[in-house]
């Protein structure tokens, strides 16, 4: 799967080159120029979407003393990093979250179980923004076939939601221990012990509908936010657009990355859907791809510190393994 995940991020990295190519390189850079430490401060204001998403995750914690927003906050940026940066199909992350959860002091069980939750709810959210940016974006463009293909390829995910609600209701940890047990007999005993337990703590927090609504509503609150984003990036390369229309391309660039899971950031994709939406809400081929350029620079700004931050915690965890002070 990551050789896989792997070749389609070379090819995309390709096809990412060509867009950039094809539409100019030096108007790119010539508008990149303008933007200046607009980049910067375009990068940063992703930080806020990152917190709305975290407070969020918090309000799914069991128990009073909670951890911290600082360090939800943290954490997500290790699991954003990898999942952003690394060829794991998104969902190496999510396992990085976990371990580094439980190496803080977090019961095991509830760091899995917010995980799942938030998850499923994040996925729920992008969906629910999707539709609305789609909906907006076929009303403005008044084209019912563009709008009819988008909301097409959008409601093929709806089994994939489904699903994931369905096994997690029916105990996707409890058949996978049963799985287990009949391969390795006794051996799989205490797994499945470990399965029922999750199980249950993942059930246990769905029930508690006000903080998982609250958990809904702050991740669509963080993926509105990204309009802001665009918004503001547009403004420091020169060219205005409304926040409106900025949500909609907001919308359509996730569900573009969101169906091209498999390719590590969306590589190419992402260039491919700034490019072709953006123009078709009135930017220039030289903004839009400008603008996909900055949204690879806000990865490299914020990301790959996060991969360096997780490759030094990992050494700190082996060396106090071994008992090196």
């Amino acid at each position: 799967m990551i050789r896989l995940a792997a070749i389609f991020g070379l090819l995309g990295l390709a096809a990412a080159t060509g867009i950039i190519i094809w539409s100019g390189i030096d108007p790119v850079l010539a508008a990149l120029d303008r933007a200046g430490w607009g980049i910067l401060w375009t990068s940063l204001y992703h930080i806020l979407s990152m917190i709305f998403c975290v407070v969020g995750w918090q309000a799914l914690m069991p128990g009073r003393t909670r951890p911290s927003l600082g360090f939800f906050l943290y954490v997500l940026w290790l699991r954003s990093s990898v999942n952003n940066m690394m060829p794991v199909a998104r969902i190496g992350g999510e396992v990085l979250a976990v371990r580094v959860m439980t190496k803080h002091g977090v019961i095991k069980t509830s760091a899995i179980a917010s995980t799942v939750v938030e998850l499923t709810m994040s996925v729920i959210a992008v969906f629910i923004f999707d539709v609305t940016g789609i909906g907006l974006f076929t009303w403005h463009i008044a084209d019912r076939h563009t709008g009819w293909q988008l909301a097409t390829g959008l409601l093929l995910s709806i089994p994939a939601i489904i699903a994931m609600i369905i096994v997690q209701r029916a105990g996707v940890c409890g058949l996978l221990s049963k799985m287990f047990t009949l391969m390795f007999r006794d051996k799989g005993k205490k797994f499945a012990d470990n399965a029922a337990q999750l199980d249950r703590a993942v059930h246990t927090m769905y029930r508690r509908k006000k903080r998982v609504l609250v958990c809904g509503f702050w991740q669509l609150l963080a993926w509105g936010a990204g309009a802001g984003e665009i918004w503001l990036a547009l403004y420091f390369l020169g060219h205005t657009l409304p926040l409106v229309q900025a949500f909609m391309l907001e919308a359509l660039i996730q569900a573009s990355a969101s169906a091209a899971f498999v390719v590590p950031g969306a590589l190419g994709v992402q260039e491919a859907g700034f490019l072709l939406f953006g123009g078709m809400l009135g930017l220039p081929a030289d903004i839009a791809v400008a603008l996909a350029v900055m949204r690879r620079c806000r990865d490299l700004l914020l990301y790959v510190p996060g991969l360096i931050a997780w490759q030094v915690q990992e050494g700190r965890w082996l060396l106090r393994k071994q008992g090196v002070s």
